[in-house]
């Protein structure tokens, strides 16, 4: 497990549209671009194999970036035969971007600071105001409405974090919802977000009317 002392001033970012990692959970990517092949190799050779995941404003890799993302450590890694990375990040904590930093490498780099974030790296969170059943009960019209299927069983049974961390990296949410549940300060905040992007979701509404 790293720790505060353990987190480098620079890390590789990969700016990925709709792509949330949170810490604590896993995100599973395909790897194929030759840039991000680079990154992956030296990131293996790196100490911490640290990747920062990051949303682009207007899904542009190239261009502005938002100013928090959250930094997995590389915890899973295969190669097809054709050359390409299945890979796993575990989240370890949250940053944000100071600046890009300078060189010659393919990929986007940057120095950050995450001195915001020192509770990422503590305990998992609980949600002592959720309440259970209505959650589950918003959560089931939301995944008949969406024609998303799930295991209902370990769902309802899953720790707080869990449950409402799973939830806010694999709903079909836009980047900028995504964004949200990023920045949500608390586990109960990121849920009070949640429910709001479903309920509004099965009214019918869009992220632009939203904003």
């Amino acid at each position: 497990m790293l720790n505060a002392a353990d987190l480098p001033e620079t890390i590789p970012v990969f700016p990925l549209p709709g792509a949330l990692l949170l810490p604590r959970s896993r995100l599973p990517l395909h790897i194929f671009e030759p840039r991000y092949l680079q990154m992956i190799e030296d990131c293996l050779k790196s100490s911490t194999r640290l990747i920062g995941m990051i949303q682009p404003r207007g899904g542009v890799a190239e261009g502005k970036l938002n100013a928090i993302g959250c930094a997995g450590r590389l915890t899973g890694f295969s190669e097809t035969e054709d050359g390409r990375y299945m890979i796993t990040l575990t989240g370890i904590s949250r940053f944000r971007t100071l600046r890009e930093a300078t060189g010659f490498l393919p990929y986007r780099r940057f120095i950050v600071d995450w001195s915001d974030f020192r509770a990422d790296l503590g305990a998992s969170e609980h949600d002592p105001a959720l309440d259970r059943e209505a959650f589950m009960d918003l959560l089931k019209r939301y995944f008949r409405q969406e024609d998303l299927r799930t295991d209902w069983d370990n769902l309802g049974q899953a720790e707080d974090e869990l449950l409402i961390n799973s939830l806010s990296m694999l709903c079909p949410f836009e980047p900028e919802d995504k964004q949200a549940l990023l920045e949500a300060p608390t586990l109960s905040t990121r849920r009070e977000t949640l429910v709001t992007l479903m309920e509004f979701a099965l009214r019918g509404g869009s992220s632009e009317e939203m904003m």
